[in-house]
This record gives structure tokens, C-alpha cells and sequence, in this order.
């Protein structure tokens, strides 16, 4: 999971691209980068936030009409500013590209531009074999047109597997936005009728004035020439599978994700989960969220069981999204300095806490000791989503099966591993439900570990045998 905004026929896209990347800080933490095109590339990458890595001297250095920028949560290779995006190749034209995704067969891919198509990469990011994939394909053509373009795109589809939504940039000739088949990840696409932008979330074209937006759908290529000329084709079809724990988790709540908005899907997942614990609900005197992505969830939770809703967490905003951090020990330190509790809203009472999910069991029992030592009498725990049982290899840095505390111990001992006085988790389909009202078509594979595209083994123990040397 990372986060990309790109715009064309902006009168500054250095100051758009650097407010767009700011509102979808929450995808990644780990580098940052803005790249833009006047008569030349002009790039800046840097290592942590995007408030803290840019200013007004970079007003000079990156200007243009065009860009691309980036926020990156580290997948595929190790963290650190050498994989940082966007990146670039000279040949053909000079081409600029950033990703948000996972590209399963990575290393084997790697491999084949080595051996088959010359093309050597110089960091261990996926995107660099998206880009010179593309390029690869691009460069075959004398000429340069939509369809060749098309081809280009068709044939990465054909190669590259796993989840990616790609904006680019081409010098002399246009801006390039695709997503896999699949449709594993969000890119949305909006105008003004001056300037058009592609994002992750909505939210992102919405803090630049662009209120007008879509979704770009799975298989498709847009292509904006530097005239202003929009073409779009569907170039590859499958049957659409976005990542549901976009919704849980990952986006925020005032983001539309694929015609869903999120605060009112998060909304009905707390509904789902007061309807599993209807009949517990004398036990528990107060619900507390675990700021912040559970807010939502758990305001309506309390209001459909008719109990107090209490903020008796407090959130040092300073401090990163612990989930996306690098490092377990990194995760646990953060915990320590993030949450502060209100004692009076939990001191003698029956706790209910709420949180999106539960992956390692760490970061949960943290935060339960911290309420006990608040002077809660009980603390119970709720989660608006399954239990996290299976790998996620398009875009979630959970890829070893040992992580999930579900794993680890059987289901019945994890309220007594956390600390919990009782846990209830929110069943797969009232989740599915609760996101897609009638909608079924979401890639759920690490509850479920059904996975949506075939996975070559020897291509995920390469992945583990990285995220382990990457820790």
C-alpha cells in the first residue's frame, strides 16, 4: 500500500502534487518524492513525511505543468530513500512512473530483463520493473501513438502479476494512468476542465478543487496528451476484485473507493458488529474506540446498542500509523508514545474497545493494559473485522503465515493472550455486506485465503525470503 497523485495542465503541479500527498500521508511514511517536466525531469526524494521533506526552495527546482509525486509504505524491497518514487529512464522519450501495489513475480521478472530484454534496474523497488517493462515494449515502435501505448500496457498486464495502479509521465507526449486487471488497488481520475489528476483516494483530487471524479476501472489505460486530448480503453478484462481492507483500514473515512464512500461503509460495519454482541450488551458500560480509523465503527456500534460512546483514548498525532511501520519493535515503541488514556471515562467501568483488526496481537495488548491500568474494571475487545489469517501478497506487508496471532494460538486463548476480558470479531460475510450492500466482488484473501490470482510458489517464498531480510 503506498499512496500516488499525478496531475497535467496545472499552473503550478508542484503545489498541487505536494497538497494532494499530504491528505494520503496515511498510505505510507517510510520515503516520499514529486517529480515534474518542464523541458527536463526534476525530482526530489526524500526519506520520511512529505510536510518535513519539501519547501518553498522546491518551488524553483521542481516546476512544470506536470507531475507525478508519491508516498511509499515498503512491499518489495527494503525501506530507505534508494527505493524511494518516482522514478525515471531516459529511453524511449524519458519516461516517469509511481506505483501503488505488489508485484508478486518481482524477482522472476527481474530475472528476464536481465537475460532477455537488456534492461538492467538500479534499486529493488517493484516499480522499476513496471517501468522498464513498459518501456521495454514502448521502445519496439519506431512511432507513437494511442495503440501502441495500448499494446504497451497490454503487454505488462500480460507479465507483470500481482496489484498495481501506475501514473507516468511521458516527455514530449502525455500523461499515462493504468490499473491491473484486477483492480486489486484504487486510482481515481478527475478534472476541472484545466487540470486532470489521478490518486489514490478521492480525497486527494478533492483537496486541489478537482470535485469531479471516477474511478479508473480495472484493465484500463488512460492516456492525456500534452494538447489536452483525453483517450481510454479497457485493454484487459477480469472480474474486479478490490482489496476490502481499504475500507477497514487502509483509506480515509471521507475517501469514495470504488463507488463506496468509506465513512459510511466503516458506518455499517459497527452496525454488523453491535448486531453480533446485541445480546452482550448489558455487559459492557462504555465503548471506546482505538483512535482514529475506528471512530466511525464505533460510534455506530454504541448508538445502535444504546450505550455511552466515550473518547477515552487520546491520539498523539505526531506519531505515524504504527500498523505501516517497519519492525515490530518499531510498531510497539510507537504504541507507548501514541495513545494517552482519559482516565475518568474509564476508571470502574466495563470497557468495550474498537478496533478495525487485529493482525500480530501486540499492538492489541499494549493498548489493553494501558486501559487497565486506567483503572478499568473489564476491558472487552471488538473488531469490525475477520480474524487476519493469510498472506497478503498485493500490497500488505503481512507475508508469512506465523505473523497472525490467530495462527499462533487457538481462537479461544487470543482474548487471554491480548488480555482481554472477551474478544469478538465481526464474521467475513457481514463484512462483505457491510462494505458492498449487494456487492460481492473484493479480493478478502487474508481473511478468507482465497486468492484471486494463481500464485507461483517459488515467486512467494522469494517475497518472504526479502521481507525477512528486510526487517
Amino acid at each position: 500500500m503506498c499512496g500516488i497523485f499525478g496531475i497535467i495542465g496545472s499552473t503550478n503541479a508542484f503545489i498541487d502534487i505536494y497538497k494532494g500527498l499530504k491528505v494520503i500521508q496515511h498510505r505510507g511514511q517510510d520515503t516520499c518524492g514529486i517529480i515534474t517536466f518542464s523541458n527536463k525531469f526534476n525530482i526530489k526524494l526524500s526519506e520520511g513525511l512529505v510536510i518535513n521533506s519539501f519547501n518553498e526552495q522546491d518551488l524553483s527546482k521542481l516546476q512544470g505543468s506536470v507531475g507525478i509525486g508519491h508516498v511509499r509504505y515498503p512491499t518489495i524491497g527494503k525501506a530507505g530513500i534508494e527505493n524511494a518514487q518516482p522514478v525515471f529512464t531516459n529511453t524511449p522519450f524519458g519516461i516517469a512512473m509511481a506505483h501503488n501495489g505488489n508485484v508478486v513475480n518481482y524477482f522472476a521478472l527481474k530475472n528476464k530483463l536481465i537475460k532477455d530484454y537488456h534492461r538492467y534496474i538500479n534499486s529493488d523497488g517493484d516499480i522499476q520493473i513496471i517501468l522498464n517493462i513498459f518501456a521495454y515494449h514502448l521502445s519496439k515502435n519506431n512511432d507513437f501513438n494511442f495503440q501502441i501505448l495500448s499494446d504497451s500496457v497490454k503487454n505488462v498486464f500480460k507479465e507483470v502479476k500481482g496489484s498495481y495502479s501506475v501514473i507516468s509521465y511521458i516527455a514530449g507526449k502525455g500523461f499515462l494512468a493504468f490499473r491491473d486487471p484486477v483492480g486489486y488497488r484504487p486510482l481515481v481520475f478527475g478534472t476541472d476542465g484545466k487540470r486532470y489528476a489521478f490518486a489514490s483516494e478521492s480525497v486527494s483530487l478533492e483537496s486541489i478543487g478537482i470535485n469531479k471524479f471516477e474511478d479508473v476501472k480495472p484493465g484500463e489505460v488512460i492516456f492525456i496528451s500534452d494538447r489536452g486530448k483525453i483517450y481510454r480503453k479497457v485493454v484487459s478484462s477480469s472480474q474486479h476484485k478490490a482489496c476490502i481492507f481499504e475500507w477497514v483500514y487502509f483509506a480515509r473515512p471521507d475517501s469514495i473507493i470504488d463507488g463506496i464512500d468509506v465513512y459510511n461503509a466503516r458506518y455499517r460495519l459497527g452496525e454488523r458488529l453491535a448486531d453480533v454482541l446485541m445480546e452482550r450488551k448489558d455487559d459492557f458500560d462504555v465503548v471506546v474506540p482505538i483512535p482514529d480509523t475506528s471512530r466511525t465503527a464505533a460510534l455506530a456500534l454504541a448508538t445502535k446498542l444504546n450505550l455511552p460512546y466515550r473518547e477515552g483514548l487520546i491520539k498523539n498525532r505526531y506519531i505515524g500509523r504504527t500498523f505501516i511501520m517497519p519492525g515490530q519493535k518499531k510498531r510497539i515503541d510507537a504504541i507507548r508514545e501514541k495513545l494517552n488514556p482519559i482516565k475518568i471515562e474509564l476508571k470502574n467501568k466495563r470497557v468495550l474497545l474498537v478496533d478495525d483488526s487485529i493482525v500480530r496481537g501486540n499492538t492489541s495488548k499494549s493498548i489493553i493494559k494501558l486501559v487497565r491500568e486506567s483503572g478499568a474494571k473489564e476491558v472487552h475487545f471488538a473488531v469490525y473485522s475477520p480474524p487476519l489469517k493469510y498472506p497478503c501478497f498485493f500490497g500488505i506487508d503481512i507475508q508469512k503465515t506465523d505473523e497472525f496471532i490467530v495462527n499462533k494460538t487457538s481462537f479461544e486463548k487470543i482474548a487471554s493472550e491480548i488480555g482481554a476480558d472477551s474478544l469478538t470479531y465481526l464474521p467475513l460475510e457481514k463484512l462483505i455486506d457491510g462494505v458492498g450492500m449487494g456487492r460481492k466482488d473484493f479480493c478478502h484473501s487474508c481473511f478468507s485465503g482465497k486468492y484471486d490470482i494463481k500464485l507461483n510458489r517459488k515467486d512467494l517464498e522469494a517475497i518472504k525470503k526479502d521481507r525477512l531480510n528486510s526487517c
